[in-house]
């Protein structure tokens, strides 16, 4: 009896020792499994953020390159964007001027101002200055007394001619200048006429000049190439043809 009890209590404690490392490694196997889950995954950029002391990026190449140079790439292709954006280049074209002494008067201003212009010959219309006109009379004899009274007041180049409407007007005179066209209106004025104004275009050969801005200059207003003083400029500025585009 005393050697059953002996081989009883020996398979007791087989048991309990077998129980007791069935539950130390199963606890081993999940904490080897569960470690991995607790870091966190990078992206490769993230990964290239990491940044040294002295500024550069750390690696396993040690010199500030970060192993595979994708920071240090990222930085020279923001480097080359940027030089080709100061590089590029933007073709305004100003005009229509009347004559080349115009278009040369013009280019000449440009020129002084570090630009580069290029004259150039288009058909088209352009503005020829402010009419100054006032009805015409219904028949023959009334229009020869009111060019006879305007010529004794002193407008001696008052004609009658088509108006900018369908009917006949009497001409009182074509001004490129301001303070002319407004002389000739208060002459009118002072005779006893109601004149009237307009602008007056003519077609033709119109002359351009053509100029290239770069991103930081600032677009030209027609103002700057003001001729003459009190004269009338009627200029636009739009972009270059696409033949003589930059």
């Amino acid at each position: 009896m005393t050697f059953l009890k002996s081989i009883v209590l020996c398979l007791a404690l087989a048991n309990v020792g077998y129980f007791l490392w069935v539950r130390g490694v199963t606890k081993s196997r999940d904490t080897e499994v569960a470690a991995p889950v607790a870091s966190t995954l990078k992206l490769a950029y993230e990964a290239g953020r990491g940044r040294t002391a002295g500024g550069g990026v750390s690696g396993p190449g040690g010199d500030g390159s970060g192993g595979n140079g994708v920071a240090g790439g990222e930085g020279a292709a923001h480097g080359e964007a940027s030089g080709l954006l100061t590089n590029v280049k933007r073709c305004i074209s100003v005009g229509p001027f009347r004559d080349v002494a115009e278009a040369a008067h013009a280019a000449s201003t440009l020129r002084s101002g570090g630009y580069d212009p290029r004259q150039r010959v288009a058909d088209g219309e352009v503005w020829a200055g402010v009419w100054v006109f006032i009805p015409a009379p219904a028949t023959r004899a009334a229009g020869d007394q009111v060019l006879a009274k305007l010529k004794a007041g002193g407008i001696e180049d008052a004609l009658e001619m088509p108006g900018p409407n369908d009917g006949s007007v009497i001409s009182l005179g074509l001004f490129s200048e301001s303070r002319r066209a407004q002389a000739r209106v208060a002459l009118a004025l002072s005779l006893g006429f109601n004149p009237g104004t307009a602008d007056r275009k003519r077609t033709g050969n119109v002359y351009w000049v053509d100029i290239d801005l770069k991103p930081t200059d600032s677009v030209l207003k027609p103002s700057d190439l003001q001729g003459e003083a009190g004269r009338i400029v009627r200029l636009e500025v739009k972009g270059c043809p696409a033949a003589g585009g930059a």
